[in-house]
């Protein structure tokens, strides 16, 4: 099956670009990549969903990828969560959400807070209300770490992700990170979303000393509020999302089902794709009619 590219409209008219597989009377799944990624995280995800009679969308967030970025600076979770809100109502009916770091805490308050109708299930992966702050500084850093500089060659940057990921298979770099990288005028290669995501992030958290207990609170607050049939995910390695992350998670919805994927880190799609696609699919042939989206 051919992935089709289109355009969706995000809040306040952003451009949100967007891939598509599956039979058009399938039950629609959007799938919502974490900071820093693009919709080709979800590549082999789709290909499975497809293939299972799914008409499955994933998107590359605000700023990132191919779509647009925020001229006016807004990357607050709410932004992206009114983003998903928009799109989900373009689709056919109300999808089932599928959301890793970023784009599950940006579904938490779309389901829970802003519009429950517009999502039908939601899938969080190796996300929580609760967060490990040592695994969030790392991401962080990370992607702070070359902003500025960038990278000399793509293959630097294959070279950067495999010392920040040394249990993954390392990428080659022509021609395998072209849809992560741009290529600026100066001949060095930069990642491929805006600086000012990343910027709002650590300003919001440098700049207000209660500014991680507000979150939690929120997303907390969002977690407690969700009614559709939820789905938590987690790395079974994940420095982001602990055992006590879990057990919190469970007390706000006691009815999720929990799936625990060992051998693999926060970057739960990319360690373990098969295990990943299991559990996703299991999940939603036991929530929705795949093959009815009315």
């Amino acid at each position: 099956m051919n992935h089709e590219e289109g355009i969706f409209t995000g809040h306040n008219g952003l451009k949100i670009t967007a891939s598509t597989i599956g039979p058009k009377t399938g039950f629609p799944v959007l799938l919502a990549h974490g900071g820093g990624q693009t919709r080709h995280a979800w590549t082999k995800v789709l290909d499975e969903l497809g293939n299972a009679g799914y008409r499955a969308t994933a998107i590359d967030m605000r700023g990132h990828g191919a779509s647009e970025w925020a001229s006016d600076g807004a990357y607050d979770m709410r932004d992206f969560a009114r983003d998903l809100v928009a799109v989900s109502k373009q689709l056919d009916s109300p999808p089932a959400l599928v959301g890793a770091s970023l784009g599950g805490i940006a579904g938490m308050i779309a389901a829970g807070l802003l519009a429950p109708s517009s999502i039908s299930s939601l899938t969080l992966v190796d996300i929580a209300p609760k967060m490990e702050a040592a695994g969030v500084s790392r991401v962080v850093g990370f992607m702070q770490a070359h902003m500025k500089d960038g990278f000399s060659s793509p293959d630097e940057a294959a070279r950067i992700i495999a010392e920040y990921m040394p249990q993954r298979e390392k990428r080659q770099g022509t021609g395998k990170l072209d849809r992560y990288l741009r290529k600026r005028d100066d001949g060095r290669y930069y990642w491929h979303w805006d600086p000012n995501f990343i910027h709002h992030v650590t300003r919001t958290r440098d700049n207000a000393s209660d500014a991680q207990d507000d979150g939690f609170s929120r997303l907390s607050e969002a977690a407690g509020k969700l009614k559709q049939p939820v789905h938590l995910i987690r790395g079974g390695s994940s420095d982001m999302v602990s055992e006590e992350a879990v057990a919190h998670f469970q007390t706000l919805v006691p009815r999720a089902v929990f799936t625990d994927i060992a051998d693999a880190g926060h970057m739960v799609v990319g360690d373990r794709n098969d295990a990943f696609c299991s559990a996703i699919i299991s999940f939603l042939n036991s929530t929705h009619n795949r093959g009815d989206a009315t």
